[in-house]
């Protein structure tokens, strides 16, 4: 059960396309939208390790098709709400930032979120702790699964707030901004190339 937690842990902290974006809607649109986004994420988190418990991620990224159809439609959102982060904080954008994303964009980046598929079905399908009952051994990883998860969440959300508490100038604002979707880029780019190569 404490390779499980660790394993939990070291997946969700490490930069993903949930705790960069976190941490870019926390900098960008403050605390408030901050976790309206995360609860979004916590709901679509949850959706996609029941998806990936039951089967149904299985069966439907069987099909090359589908799971192409995927990966373009998770890069474009990407994409699109990393812009939207990029320029939360300029005055001269090119993409309309004044509604942050909320509970359904947080849901819909975990329902297209390669990372988030990848990390459910390592932590779902290894490291067993009560083999005799497979029924308590999923109900516990949902558990200690939801008990890391969000202070993670919150701990980069309140990253995101702290940085724009600091009163930086707009112009390193923007650029912590444009870094954080950037870096949230770079991650789905590698997600996404992994999955079609898979």
């Amino acid at each position: 059960m404490l390779t499980f937690a660790a394993a939990v842990f070291f997946l969700i902290v490490t930069p993903g396309p949930g705790v960069l974006s976190t941490a870019g809607v926390g900098a960008g649109f403050g605390a408030r939208a901050g976790m309206r986004y995360v609860l979004g994420l916590f709901i679509g988190t949850n959706l996609v390790a029941l998806a990936v418990v039951s089967g149904l991620a299985a069966a439907l990224l069987a099909a090359p098709a589908i799971r192409t159809l995927l990966v373009v439609a998770s890069t474009c959102y990407l994409l699109y709400l990393a812009l939207r982060i990029a320029f939360a904080g300029a005055r001269l954008a090119f993409i309309e930032a004044e509604r942050p994303p909320g509970i359904v964009g947080g849901l819909m980046l975990q329902a297209i979120n390669p990372k988030a598929y990848a990390v459910n079905t390592a932590l779902f399908s290894g490291f067993p702790f009560l083999p005799g009952s497979p029924g308590a051994e999923m109900a516990a990883k949902f558990l200690i699964l939801n008990l890391i998860w969000v202070p993670i969440h919150l701990g980069w959300l309140w990253l995101g707030i702290a940085l724009n508490r600091l009163d930086l100038p707009p112009r390193t604002q923007r650029a912590i901004n444009v870094a954080m979707a950037a870096s949230m880029l770079l991650v789905v780019a590698l997600a996404a190339l992994s999955q079609l190569r898979g």
